[in-house]
């Protein structure tokens, strides 16, 4: 490959970190394009909840199959199939008459995201070694912090100057450019196995998609109790919520999956998932903290806007400008990493990320009030954004350092699911604290009211998520539901922050790791391929 020097060797890390951009980007502004999507399209509630629902669970549940596939198959062969696919998908989106055909072509945007976005990593932590292999890290974990920040603002702009459909097309330049690029990307793959794990790819989508679903959509269905009735020739029946089921079946799903895999690795067949990656402590160890990180990010990433345009009634654009400034301190950090990596360890890095997060989050959850300015956020926002910046950089590296590269594809996109599944994780628990503390807060701020005007107010702001506030005329009520929403969110920041306090502690189980050194490590095995496959055991082990 070329010289650590040369403009040439950095074109793939380019490559790949625009289509991670991309996919980053293309989720966070469907997000602010909803609303426009719903009156434009004329969607029901349930239509709304699964044009993001969907895309979520294909991306979740697909990552492990298409992780293997790329070391068996090709990584570069297979991110370019995803960049293609993406730009198939948001063709069909942006040319979208109603809801179904939308929904149908975001599942196709959530098989792509699920081709591409494991193989940056594989492809990174294949081709990069030593001190360039920090940089990269350093580079991909501020895309994927930064522009989960940016996006609300870029999705903002674009809505409001283009309407909804652009947020698709846009996709259309980018994708082209990077087909295009892909070419400069080595390829690099692991052999062909002897026979495919297909009762692992069953249950490996299976598990996933159950466990995602019952994240996502618990808020919506209820966990025990069901939440919705209906009549039927006069008689009330209780309609039973699917989240338990959904939950329970991707338990066993996984569980089934363990059981499996290791059987079939102890015969020396060829394996779906490398249950061997968990005995390296760096990625068992990793994946703990990758959870905790992830639960508190997105969480936070949830809960700011929706108390910045229901309770203090920024424009999505306003918004988006306040949270941005997060997405500017983890860029300003990415950019620190290489230069601080000479001096501190990966899992030094790692900790203090976490720290600055924690802090951040705490901040951020002490300042919130309800006649509160932007700036007051601003500082506690860049700290936490550089936070993320240290540690998702930093976490990716240690979380791959001691894969085997034949490997890569296949871990990669297990830490990918890992991560995923903690985003879903804080998205339920961190949206079930906020959406409970909002009923209990707004009930006792209307104690003077009759109990029928508390319990109704408190079920409208609780269901709504906060988003009815605007639309309360009542001076006395509008100034309750403000405090209470105020009073809410700040748990949920204080929550994350303790989330993230326990994640600096997982960090003191990864292993001690030096300082990177400032010439590049000699590659333990070529670019271009490693060997023949062994069924998912380490050769050198």
């Amino acid at each position: 490959m070329p010289s650590p020097n040369s403009r040439q060797s950095w074109l793939p890390l380019v490559v790949l970190a625009t289509g991670v951009s991309m996919v980053v980007i293309d989720a966070t502004i469907v997000n602010v394009a909803v609303p426009a999507i719903l009156a434009d399209l004329r969607l029901g509630a349930t239509d709304v909840e699964w044009i993001n629902s969907v895309y979520s669970l294909m991306f979740a549940a697909l990552l492990i199959p298409f992780g293997r596939m790329g070391d068996l198959h090709g990584r570069r062969r297979l991110f370019a199939l995803g960049v293609a696919v993406f730009l198939l998908a948001s063709v069909l989106a942006a040319l979208s008459v109603n809801g179904p055909m939308l929904i149908a072509v975001r599942a196709v945007q959530g098989v792509g995201a699920a081709m591409a976005v494991p193989m940056t990593l594989a492809i990174i932590n294949q081709i990069y070694t030593g001190r360039q292999r920090v940089i990269a890290f350093a580079v991909w974990g501020s895309i994927i912090g930064g522009m989960a920040a940016a996006g609300p603002l870029a999705g903002g702009w674009l809505v409001t100057e283009y309407g909804w459909r652009a947020a698709f097309w846009i996709n259309l330049p980018i994708a082209a450019l990077l087909l295009l690029g892909s070419l400069r990307v080595p390829e690099s793959r692991a052999g062909h196995a002897a026979g495919a794990d297909l009762a692992g790819l069953v249950l490996a989508v299976t598990g996933t998609t159950g466990v995602v679903f019952a994240l996502i959509e618990g808020q919506k269905y209820g966990w025990l109790a069901p939440r919705r009735t209906a009549d039927l020739f006069g008689l009330r029946f209780e309609s039973v919520s699917p989240v338990p089921f959904a939950f329970g079946a991707g338990v066993v799903a996984l569980a089934a999956l363990v059981v499996l895999e290791r059987r079939r690795e102890r015969a020396g067949r060829p394996v779906l998932v490398d249950l061997t990656l968990f005995e390296l402590p760096s990625f068992r160890y990793g994946s703990m903290a990758a959870v905790i990180v992830a639960l508190g990010e997105f969480g936070m990433i949830l809960v700011l806007p929706l108390f910045l345009q229901s309770a203090l009634g920024y424009t999505a654009f306003r918004a988006g400008l306040v949270i941005a400034v997060l997405a500017l301190g983890t860029f300003l950090a990415g950019g620190l990493v290489p230069a601080l990596s000479k001096r501190w360890s990966p899992r030094a890095i790692v900790r203090a990320g976490l720290g600055m997060e924690a802090v951040g989050a705490a901040g951020i959850g002490l300042s919130l009030t309800p006649g509160m300015g932007p700036w007051r956020l601003v500082p506690w926002l860049l700290l936490y954004g550089a936070g993320i910046g240290f540690a998702t950089a930093q976490l990716t590296g240690v979380l791959l350092a001691d894969v085997p590269a034949h490997l890569s594809g296949g871990a990669s996109a297990l830490q990918s699911t890992i991560r995923q599944l903690g985003a879903a994780l804080g998205v339920a628990v961190l949206g079930g604290v906020l959406v409970a503390g909002l009923g209990s807060a707004v009930e006792r701020g209307l104690a003077d009211r009759p109990e029928q005007v508390r319990a109704g107010v408190a079920r409208v702001v609780e269901e709504s998520a906060g988003a009815a506030i605007p639309s309360i005329r009542d001076p006395a009520i509008h100034a309750a539901a403000v405090e209470g929403a105020a009073e809410a969110t700040r748990r949920v920041a204080l929550i994350t922050a303790l989330a993230l306090l326990a994640g600096v502690g997982a960090t003191l189980l990864l292993p001690r790791t030096p300082a990177s050194p400032d010439e590049p490590d000699e590659p333990g095995e070529p670019v271009a391929a490693a060997g023949p496959d062994t069924g998912g055991r380490d050769p050198k082990t």
